[in-house]
């Protein structure tokens, strides 16, 4: 009898467990089904979606990093800290999004890989539009996140210019000494830099970089433009990093000013990295990417030079 009662414990048991098993497996299936329901098909919706999360990290991280540095009068931050804010901005950006949109976040770069065939144009505005939308909302939360602390520190007054300004936090504006034609130019030289050296980094015919450390060299090169080509007007190089939030400056209370000051500044940060993304990427084309060797001519290179050694060496 305690046989049998040894033996029915010993069935419940393997019971109990194949049940489990059973109801683990269930939800494994209700689970995969969930996420066919609700998983976005369309590859350019899912590229759309991977660039907004990626600028909206690269501006709560940026802008929330100057953010922290003015709203504090320079106790919790100064000129370094938001170059490593937008540095590790970018690295996070491009980790988020790279594998799904290649994460440009930042149309500037979208146009250059446009202009040299690695993206189609007719997924340029869709990028393009998805990186504002990324930096609006990412002011939107840099804004929400320190709300009290702009109260604070403005005095509920958002203001330009003057001693308690506020609006630099989120979009770039021209040193004093700056002229348009100047500031023109800084954006094209600084935008040509950074994406020339992203073609540099990717180009597996080249050097490149190892698998996954893409996004860490990509965001050195903002490092190195933040402490070398900053001084004139921070440095904007992104036309959504700039225009998004200076946009939602504007609607959030610091009115038309945001436009008109520095001289109608606005544009340059806009059209300056544009052209200058350009000029980036045919400059490296040009003078890299078009003289790479084909491996397989290079292979009969080698062997017909091989051939004429033995040739040489028998005789």
């Amino acid at each position: 009898m305690q046989q049998d009662l040894r033996t029915g414990q010993y069935t419940g048991e393997l019971f109990s467990e194949k049940q489990q098993i059973q109801e683990t497996e269930d939800m494994e299936a209700e689970n995969k089904s969930f996420k066919k329901r609700i998983a976005v098909r369309s590859k350019i919706l899912r590229e759309a979606l991977a660039e907004f999360l990626g600028t909206f990290i690269l501006i709560i991280f940026g802008c929330g990093s100057v953010a922290q540095t003015v709203l504090s009068s320079g106790a919790f931050g100064e000129m370094l800290t938001i170059h490593i804010g937008f540095t590790i901005g970018v690295i996070m950006a491009v980790y988020v999004a790279g594998g799904i949109s290649g994460a440009h976040v930042n149309p500037a770069v979208s146009l250059a890989m446009c202009v040299t065939g690695r993206l189609s144009f007719l997924k340029f505005p869709v990028y393009v539009l998805s990186q504002f939308l990324g930096a609006f909302t990412g002011a939107a939360a840099v804004y929400g996140l320190y709300y009290d602390a702009f109260l604070n520190y403005t005095g509920g007054v958002l203001t330009v210019t003057g001693p308690n300004a506020s609006a630099q936090i989120f979009a770039t504006y021209p040193a004093t000494y700056l002229s348009i034609f100047n500031g023109f130019m800084d954006q094209v030289v600084s935008t040509g830099a950074l994406v020339l050296c992203i073609f540099a980094i990717t180009d597996k015919k080249n050097n490149g970089a190892p698998k996954g450390m893409e996004p860490l060299l990509i965001g050195l090169i903002i490092m190195v433009i933040g402490v070398s080509m900053g001084l004139n007007c921070g440095y904007p190089i992104n036309p959504a990093r700039d225009l998004g939030p200076r946009l939602f400056t504007f609607i959030a209370g610091w009115g038309v000013e945001v436009f008109s000051a520095g001289n109608n500044w606005w544009w340059v940060p806009v059209a300056g990295p544009m052209v200058g993304g350009i000029v980036g990427a045919l400059i490296y084309v040009a003078f890299i990417e078009l003289h790479h060797h084909d491996p397989q001519k290079q292979s009969e290179e080698d062997h017909n030079v091989q051939d004429k050694y033995e040739m040489i060496t028998m005789n």
